[in-house]
């Protein structure tokens, strides 16, 4: 099995640390070499304490799922003989309270819009199983508690 690495981290030293008035921004570092400014939810720490050009922890995991199903389409469209042109996907999350009165994502609806190119398409119900296909291989999909949906778009 493959072992995944990311490195996040945080320094912004603070007379105020304690009172809770220090910056959440930090840095998200990855193998290949990108690095991605990160920060709380200004809707969950106001700015200027977050920062609303990073990346927060919620877009993350929910781009997480995005980007999982999209490659994972993507290749079982390939493997059915559908040329994908183009793909794109305006994810949303849902944040509610569960049973304990924690917060958590319960909710993630995946909206991709699907250009094919040559002269095999997907029919509307075809596309419909391509995408739960996907998702029951889907490796992050796999391994969350978050329900996972595709809006349908016929």
């Amino acid at each position: 099995m493959s072992e995944h690495k990311a490195i996040v981290e945080w320094a912004k030293p603070s007379p105020e640390f304690l009172k809770g008035r220090y910056s959440r921004e930090h840095t998200w570092s990855f193998d290949g070499g990108a690095r991605v400014l990160a920060s709380a939810s200004p809707s969950v720490v106001p700015v200027p304490l977050s920062n609303p050009a990073g990346v927060d922890p919620e877009e993350g995991f929910i781009a997480s799922l995005s980007s999982c199903h999209m490659l994972t389409f993507l290749d079982l469209a390939r493997r059915k003989g559908f040329a994908v042109e183009h793909y794109r996907d305006e994810a949303v999350g849902h944040m509610a309270k569960n049973a304990e009165g924690a917060m958590w994502v319960s909710e993630v609806i995946l909206n991709p819009q699907i250009t094919y190119t040559g002269d095999k398409r997907p029919t509307p119900a075809e596309e419909e199983e391509l995408h739960y296909a996907t998702h029951k291989v889907c490796f992050i999909s796999n391994s969350v508690k978050t329900d996972v949906k595709v809006a349908s778009h016929t």
